[in-house]
């Protein structure tokens, strides 16, 4: 393990150095010693140090030197100015895990991490900013400043996953931006770059696209500069710099970024094994919206904030290190908001192959666009239809299983609007049950009663001879949940009941019940007085 040093701090030991201060007018030796030195040290000292005859009359403009091991040291934590997904943090390796939320500062020892599609981004005391991306961790060693110098040291080990830096220039001798992998980085102030730590046996990467970065080893190190990446791990030096692949080229005409879901295409970079795509804020380049690592030359974004965001594309070679990046700004409108769901509600069970879906009207809006997928992320959407209207009813049978639905609306300029949660629902293959009661014979009469339905519903009743309805003594349709027929002759029949829904579509037969009607001779014996006959199901 092997910690990774800035290469400011490279030439010198902190204690041999000093940080230099230019006098500014009503400064007093007493009052800059009070200000910027640890306890128990004097002003005197500080006189001393820098020749000072006059402690009563400092020049304005000339320069005084503090050495390090003379400055106060105060704590300087963390701030988590961006999350994105589930992101966990521990105050110490014994401490329970607990959700980060924006505004979260992190002290010494702090562990951060990043799951699936997760994100987070954090600003350190002198403004650099780093932004951990999804499946890392992220231990923090050290987080302090030197009194009121501006200089920093921020010292953290990346233990698996990737991170992306922006570290501002340093204001003194004693700054330093230091991170610990499985191999070792020393990055200059006022860089950016991109560092990752290797998983299932890959070397750790490091890829600058600013600046210099000093990367080290236990049997070496190397300076690599912008547009270069090198490759660490297995106690090996660090291999000499690699150019990385260059930023793809955009297809303009398979492209379309400020609608949703966004879409975007790109021509292949040779030498590539894959891409990785990310959208970051154009304001803030350090916040992550979106990441996705992908074999295909093109991806789908389903959901973004509205505002102005960034497309990143960068080719990843073979060796695992990231290339230069497409840029291309857009900006996603925020459009009419999703329509409240009102049916299925959300981890309904239902009986109907089509079951309807609803949900309420959106101001502005003229039409929606409904989608029903397998998956939550709606990677391969089983339905994606525009609707005009409140309403859908599919026009395929869905398969009994889990499935997610979700609803935008597009305003009338064609705007469409942010998806709506994705809701949980599940088609079962259990037929809907009428309920069908006991059947009551009366006076050459047989009534026929079963549940109401939902408003709106109409009914169809079939009766047959035989269980496989081929040949029907009675086909009719109800508005009501019962029928009266002419009492058929003895013996056993067979009934089912159909639920039409009001906009025509006709459910699955619920289960056939089975009837059993005594003889004419029996039934006449019985006066003209109801008589309640045998139901057998």
């Amino acid at each position: 393990m092997v910690a990774l040093l800035a290469l400011a701090a490279l030439c010198a030991p902190a204690s041999a150095q000093d940080w230099s201060y230019r006098v500014r007018p009503g400064d007093t030796l007493w009052d800059l010693g009070a200000k910027h030195l640890k306890t128990g040290i004097d002003w005197r000292r500080l006189q001393q140090h820098n020749g000072i005859a006059d402690p009563y009359h400092l020049p304005p403009g000339t320069r005084m030197r503090f050495p390090i091991g003379w400055l106060r040291i105060e704590p300087a934590k963390a701030r988590v100015i961006a999350v994105r997904g589930a992101v966990n943090w521990l105050a110490s390796d014994k401490s329970p895990a607990q959700l980060v939320g924006e505004g979260l500062r992190l002290g010494i020892g702090s562990r951060l991490e990043t799951g699936p599609g997760a994100s987070a981004t954090l600003e350190f005391a002198d403004g650099s900013r780093m932004t951990v991306q999804d499946n890392s961790a992220v231990v923090f060693d050290e987080l302090s400043s030197y009194g009121a110098t501006g200089m920093v040291d921020t010292r953290m080990r990346l233990q698996r996953g990737r991170a992306t830096n922006r570290v501002t220039p340093a204001l003194g001798p004693a700054s330093r931006y230091i991170i610990e992998t499985p191999s070792a980085t020393s990055s200059v102030r006022g860089t950016r770059f991109r560092i990752s730590a290797g998983d299932a046996g890959a070397r750790d990467a490091t890829e600058v696209l600013e600046g210099k970065v000093q990367v080290g080893a236990q049997r070496g190190q190397v300076l690599v500069t912008p547009g270069y990446g090198t490759l660490a791990g297995g106690g090996d030096a660090p291999a000499a710099p690699i150019a990385l692949l260059p930023a793809p080229q955009l297809d303009p005409a398979a492209t379309v970024l400020d609608q949703l879901p966004a879409r975007a295409a790109w021509t292949a970079v040779p030498g590539a094994s894959g891409y990785r795509v990310e959208v970051v804020r154009d304001d803030a380049p350090e916040v992550l919206l979106f990441e996705q690592s992908t074999t295909a030359a093109q991806v789908r974004i389903d959901d973004l904030p509205p505002g102005r965001q960034r497309l990143l594309v960068r080719a990843v070679a073979a060796n695992g290190l990231g290339g230069q990046d497409l840029l291309q700004a857009f900006t996603v409108d925020a459009g009419p908001a999703p329509p409240l769901t009102l049916a299925p509600l959300d981890g309904q069970s239902l009986r109907l192959p089509r079951p309807r879906f609803e949900w309420a009207k959106v101001e502005g809006a003229a039409t929606s666009r409904v989608q029903i997928a397998r998956d939550a992320d709606f990677t391969a959407p089983l339905i994606d239809e525009a609707v005009r209207g409140q309403r859908l009813r599919p026009g395929r049978d869905l398969e009994p299983g889990s499935y997610f639905w979700r609803v935008a609306s597009r305003d009338g300029d064609g705007r469409l609007g942010r998806f709506g949660n994705a809701l949980p629902f599940q088609i079962s293959d259990a037929p809907v049950d009428p309920g069908l009661e006991p059947p009551q014979s009366a006076q050459g009469k047989l009534t026929l009663r079963w549940q109401r339905g939902e408003p709106g519903q109409r009914y169809r009743v079939q009766i047959s001879r035989k269980a496989d309805f081929a040949k029907l003594l009675l086909e009719r349709e109800a508005d009501e949940p019962q029928i009266e027929i002419d009492r058929p002759g003895s013996g056993v029949w067979h009934v089912r009941v159909q639920t039409i829904e009001d906009d025509g579509y006709a459910a699955p037969y619920g289960p056939s019940q089975e009837i059993r009607l005594p003889c004419r001779l029996c039934y006449a014996a019985g006066g003209a007085g109801a008589v309640l006959l045998l139901l057998a199901l």
